[in-house]
């Protein structure tokens, strides 16, 4: 779908079920960069996109071709994504990582954005435990969850007011937007993405994730019947799903 919707680029089989869609030619990154440029990213990650341009620039005006340019571009690696490797420090020793862009947050504008951000970025979760408080010894909860660096704190914290509901909750290297109360997922989280619908392979997460909210809206949980239908279709989501 990516590829199509882009013309340019491959996909490339990774193994375990993991596949890879990668652009790599000037002429072809051309076309991803404009993209970018109209469609602003609103995550920390566009502060690595201004340094990739920056790095690009470079390679398409042939200063890659110099140990001065080469060096310019080691200098935005450095600072971009998880920085060089050890086997690049050793070959480029002193070079100093340039100092990163400040990307402003914007705020989420466009639900269609959000959408496609959950579908990289979130999960739909149900949780089922065995409870001696449970009239038939089965908890069942519902999350609805979209997790990212702490560097992206501001975005995770904006999405509470946005979606009116759920909890921020951070640890020291990531932040984590969480909705539990199931009116909340059952009167916001899943109507916004009827509306606005996911279009990888986590939309049937999706789809199996408002069936059991119905489920358990129709009470069937409080069934030892329900219960066995919640775990069937809990079985092939997300990690299970074949």
């Amino acid at each position: 779908m990516i590829q199509s919707y882009f013309g340019v680029g491959r996909i490339y089989k990774l193994g375990k079920g993991s596949i890879q869609y990668q652009v790599s030619s000037v002429k072809e990154l051309g076309v991803i960069i404009d993209h970018f440029n109209k469609y602003p990213l609103l995550t920390a990650k566009h502060e690595d996109y201004l340094l990739f341009i920056e790095a690009f620039n470079l390679i398409k005006n042939k200063e890659h071709l110099t140990s001065e340019g080469l060096r310019k571009i080691i200098g935005l690696k450095s600072s971009m994504n998880k920085g060089l490797s050890l086997q690049l420090k050793a070959v480029f020793p002193g070079v100093e990582p340039v100092p990163r862009p400040t990307a402003e947050l914007k705020g989420i504008l466009d639900p269609h954005w959000l959408a496609g951000f959950v579908d990289g970025e979130g999960c739909f979760l149900v949780n089922t435990q065995n409870s001696s408080t449970h009239r038939l010894g089965c908890k069942i909860e519902l999350r609805f969850q979209v997790t990212q660096h702490i560097r992206d704190i501001l975005l995770i914290e904006s999405l509470v007011e946005y979606l009116g509901c759920g909890k921020v909750f951070r640890s020291r290297e990531a932040v984590d937007f969480i909705v539990t109360k199931f009116s909340d997922l059952s009167d916001k989280i899943i109507p916004f993405f009827e509306k606005y619908s996911l279009q990888g392979t986590k939309s049937q997460d999706f789809l199996d994730f408002n069936i059991i909210a119905k489920l358990m809206k129709d009470k069937a949980h409080l069934t030892k019947e329900g219960i066995e239908e919640i775990k069937r279709v809990k079985s092939g989501m997300n990690s299970k799903r074949k």
